[in-house]
């Protein structure tokens, strides 16, 4: 009777905490739900001329500072977007206590560091369970080679691409783990038909609609449970977001890829290094922007594809041939590339003080997506729980959904 009660009582949480989330967005996403590269200058600056101002007196190292503190964020930006205080406190996770676990030197070999802290904390924050497990998208089952080691427990590690399952199948063995590889599409309906009543089914940061297939596989057919740290929410097979939950269907917020990009740009530093080849790639896209405007006469963004790295150790009219030949733009002869660079470089700072105002918006999101998928388990009779399972400097995607049938 207990367990009912506390089931319900965390229910009704979740449900009102969203319901919250989902009114402060709704009511504020002018300030959010635009694309800064689009325009040519602060998309705000009519309507708030006060901001605009207050934003352009902000250097660069301000902006970046202010980036990584919400709290002063909020303070800057309340005399316009009062909500956001609000906002915070709504996106602030209680952290999971995981079970101190760690890899062996040998079985942590072919994992990166980063991520073998990740599987670590993930593991220890795992409900019991007998076994066995589901992995989802398991790459090398790096993953539920330490699940089935550290709880005797058999565990289908389902991955698409067949090199990675033979690898993985040489690690279990080495290690002896008692794990199965399927190869398989994760939305082919074989895969699905994987997940049984007694599966505890896992994914670590599944990408998009890969994550939200499982949660409606495990659903449809009934597994022990799930535990989900999502991630990369934008990708998914259609041009808009298709909630889950009943309350965010019933939500007048309607998401575009574009809009399920801004939780993603909580990023862990990379360094000075990194940092620099980012400023000179929006520079670089921003100048080619003013660019393609001018050479096809029409004033409208134009996105350009990822683009190597390399590139960036050219030159700007190089990077303007690569892009231009993408985009089926022929390019005339005599183009001033360094004024554009110079145009480029005057948008960088109008599109940070635009991303600075949409970051305060950036969690906030980020928890109304993760809340979606909860509610959708809890309305399929699942007990979930949303928490932290480490902290950001190892991930900012350090969300976790854990469910179980009481």
């Amino acid at each position: 009777m207990s367990l009912l009660f506390d089931c319900r009582t965390l229910a009704a949480v979740l449900a009102h905490r969203f319901q919250q989330l989902d009114r402060l967005l709704t009511d504020t996403r002018r300030w959010w739900q635009y694309q800064p590269y689009h325009h040519l200058s602060l998309a705000f600056a009519e309507e708030a001329p006060a901001l605009a101002a207050c934003l352009n007196a902000l250097s660069l190292d301000e902006i970046m500072h202010l980036d990584g503190d919400m709290g002063a964020l909020c303070n800057l930006l309340a005399p316009w977007i009062p909500q956001g205080s609000s906002l915070q406190t709504l996106s602030e996770l209680d952290a999971f206590l995981p079970e101190p676990i760690e890899c062996g030197k040998a079985m942590a070999m072919y994992m990166p560091g980063r991520k073998q802290a990740q599987i670590e904390a993930f593991v220890g924050c795992l409900p019991a369970h007998q076994g066995p497990y589901l992995e989802w998208c398991a790459g090398k089952g790096h993953l539920g080679r330490l699940v089935s080691l550290q709880r005797e427990a058999r565990v289908v590690s389902l991955e698409l691409q067949g090199q990675l399952c033979e690898e993985g199948r040489q690690l279990a063995a080495r290690d002896g783990a008692q794990m199965q590889f399927i190869e398989a599409d994760a939305f082919a309906p074989e895969a699905g038909q994987l997940i049984t009543k007694q599966h505890h089914a896992m994914a670590l940061h599944a990408c998009g609609e890969l994550h939200t297939h499982l949660l409606e596989r495990v659903a449809e057919r009934g597994a022990s449970g799930v535990t989900l740290s999502p991630c990369c929410y934008h990708l998914i097979r259609g041009d808009h977001y298709q909630p889950l939950s009943r309350a965010a269907k019933a939500s007048a917020l309607h998401l575009g890829k574009s809009d399920l990009k801004l939780p993603l740009q909580e990023t862990v530093t990379g360094g000075a290094r990194i940092a620099r080849l980012r400023e000179q790639e929006v520079v670089w896209r921003l100048a080619f922007d003013c660019l393609q405007r001018q050479v096809r006469g029409v004033d409208e963004y134009l996105p350009v594809p990822n683009m190597q790295k390399s590139l960036l150790g050219g030159s700007f009219e190089a990077f303007c041939g690569w892009a231009a030949e993408r985009k089926g733009i022929s390019l005339p002869a005599g183009l001033d590339y360094a004024a554009f660079v110079q145009r480029g470089s005057q948008r960088y700072g109008d599109v940070a003080r635009m991303e600075l105002v949409r970051h305060l918006f950036r969690r906030p999101l980020e928890i109304w997506l993760a809340l979606d998928r909860a509610l959708f388990l809890q309305e399929r009779g699942y007990a979930v729980e949303v928490g932290a399972f480490c902290d950001k400097p190892m991930t900012p995607r350090n969300i976790l959904i854990r469910a179980v049938r009481p």
